[in-house]
């Protein structure tokens, strides 16, 4: 029994040993703590109803489809990327337009349908952005594309 008792107290000794000698890791904190919603906001809608979805002039013809929506850093969607122009994707080109530039209407059953004051050809003639998966970000066509690892976040002085 005696050598059950000190086989436990050397054990338990030799391992708290061990764990005060190995390093500690602080837990990483990114934030507060993350909470869940009991609702959903009234005014809310899915960025479905942008994305991939065709945008038309006022006088009903299409100009282009949304190929991607961007948000701040608080949220708040900014931008629209328009492809325009080309056929079954050749030649298309992708330009930027503010967020608020297309109007939301409805039509056929209440099928979100989406109004820009613009046409085809304008939008053809603007400056076009290519994506560049490195960086995770559009710039203008004619920028060099990036190598490496993603460019970090702009820091904010708050």
């Amino acid at each position: 029994m005696k050598k059950l008792a000190y086989a436990a107290l050397l054990f338990a000794l030799a391992t708290s040993t061990a764990s005060a000698q190995a390093p500690q890791s602080a837990p990483r904190q990114s934030g507060p703590a993350a909470q869940s919603m009991t609702s959903i906001p009234a005014n809310s809608v899915t960025v479905t109803h942008w994305y991939k979805q065709n945008v038309y002039d006022p006088g009903d013809n299409k100009i282009g489809e949304i190929m991607d929506v961007l948000l701040d850093r608080e949220g708040k969607a900014t931008a629209l990327i328009i492809g325009v122009g080309g056929f079954l994707g050749m030649g298309e080109k992708d330009v930027a337009v503010p967020f608020n530039a297309v109007q939301v209407t409805t039509k056929d059953n209440n099928k979100w349908y989406l109004v820009m004051n613009a046409t085809k050809d304008a939008l053809k003639s603007a400056k076009g952005f290519k994506y560049d998966r490195n960086a995770m970000t559009w710039t203008l066509e004619d920028a060099p594309a990036t190598t490496g690892t993603p460019a970090a976040p702009p820091r904010t002085n708050r």
